[in-house]
């Protein structure tokens, strides 16, 4: 049976959201990163970045989540496109595009915004700017489709809600209601059964929530470097 290692951050809700949708057998493995655990050995193992989310399946390991939203769909035979190199190159640049684009910048963006030690004016321009532009390229192509590869309900509109979910705190309150199809998108997908189930794994665990001297010391090591 798949392991799923988790933890309730947009990354991980993006592959909860996938296996709940494909109604694919798992067991949720906790990993508490305001605690450190992403940082041990035995996970380290697993995923040597010591990020979430990661599988186990078998003697198959996976991390990024990306990667995973692959793997699990191409094992599923699920919420793919077309079998056409068109549509797969289309699926691939979407999907990295949300890997390398959506999710660095918007992580930096609320970095600098909420995280960092000394507001950087340069910093939030540069990342919140970034955020901004690549999240108007999703809802540019929403407005010509009513998901990212066409008619069809993809893996790729999976990877997309993981981070939609987290524009408030990347944008601002008022961000989702300037990015229409976007929000379209978000909304139906939240309203999915799959959707809900995947909010409601959270409330299985009882995770660490508070941002103290010892959450920042396992979620910013680098701060570390500063204090020697």
């Amino acid at each position: 049976m798949i392991k799923f290692y988790y933890h309730p951050s947009p990354n991980p809700l993006k592959v909860a959201l996938f296996l709940e949708e494909a109604g694919m057998p798992y067991e949720l493995m906790a990993v508490d990163t305001r605690k450190g655990e992403q940082h041990s050995p035995a996970f380290l193992k697993i995923n040597p970045n010591g990020k979430t989310p990661a599988i186990t399946d078998g003697d198959v390991t996976v991390f990024d989540s990306n990667a995973i939203l692959l793997y699990l769909a191409e094992k599923s035979g699920q919420f793919l496109p077309e079998n056409t190199p068109a549509a797969r190159g289309q699926m691939l640049s979407w999907l990295m595009f949300v890997a390398s684009g959506i999710g660095p910048y918007s992580g930096q963006a609320v970095h600098f915004q909420h995280a960092a030690p000394e507001k950087n004016a340069y910093a939030i321009n540069r990342y919140t700017f970034e955020a901004e532009r690549h999240f108007k390229i999703l809802d540019d192509q929403l407005a010509k489709h009513k998901y990212m590869l066409g008619d069809t309900y993809t893996l790729v509109d999976m990877a997309v809600w993981g981070w939609a979910r987290a524009l408030p705190r990347v944008l601002g309150p008022d961000a989702m209601g300037k990015l229409p199809n976007l929000k379209r998108l978000f909304d139906e997908i939240n309203e999915r059964p799959a959707a809900k189930r995947a909010e409601g794994l959270q409330a299985k665990f009882n995770f660490k929530m508070e941002m103290d001297d010892e959450a920042k010391k396992h979620m910013f090591p680098q701060n570390a470097r500063l204090a020697a």
